[in-house]
């Protein structure tokens, strides 16, 4: 556990994102897309969309606006600890799932990124949100957030350009870190 902003001591404990078991939170959606490349190579495309979609200066500044404990892209994106504006990395198992939690002032949230084999040359990428809202100021941000259908069309957006990337279509582009798509030893 880590202690609130401020000095040592100040405010009470506060569990990380990380310290937040999955399965406790409550299943929000789940959406899917099948895609046309094998699981590595669908795995392979995830970590760079997730770094282009979560980890520009925008969703640092929403970060950073709803009191995210992670605000920053830092560690190895295949270890669990690694941390992108608004989550960190809880499991990453390649290359069948892909797990990030997050926690801010009005939601405890995860998102769960499983890869399943449909044969030797199809995959299909499952996006599994879980979350919850707790008192009045969370079930308004929900209302806000999955409520107006955003939530949605993000991860759907999210799943599209995977698949995209994934079957090596125009308009991707690598920069050679495990976050940009090439695996890291």
């Amino acid at each position: 556990m880590e202690r609130g902003a401020g000095s040592a001591g100040a405010g009470p404990p506060r569990l990380r994102a990380i310290d937040v078991p999955i399965e406790e939170l409550p299943a929000v959606d789940e959406h899917s897309v099948e895609i046309d490349a094998p699981q590595a190579k669908t795995w392979d495309a995830l970590l760079p969309v997730l770094r282009r979609g979560f980890g520009g200066p925008a969703a640092t500044h929403v970060s950073r606006a709803l009191g995210c404990a992670e605000t920053a892209i830092a560690g190895d994106p295949l270890h669990p600890g690694a941390t992108l504006p608004g989550f960190v990395v809880a499991r990453a198992v390649p290359p069948t799932l892909y797990a990030l939690l997050g926690a801010h002032r009005f939601a405890r949230y995860a998102l769960v990124f499983r890869i399943d084999r449909l044969g030797v040359d199809r995959s299909r990428l499952r996006a599994e949100t879980r979350a919850e809202f707790p008192g009045a100021a969370g079930r308004a941000y929900r209302v806000l957030v999955i409520g107006t259908r955003g939530h949605v069309l993000v991860v759907r957006r999210l799943l599209r350009t995977v698949r995209l990337r994934a079957e090596d279509r125009p308009g991707r582009s690598s920069s050679g870190s495990a976050w940009s798509g090439q695996r890291q030893c």
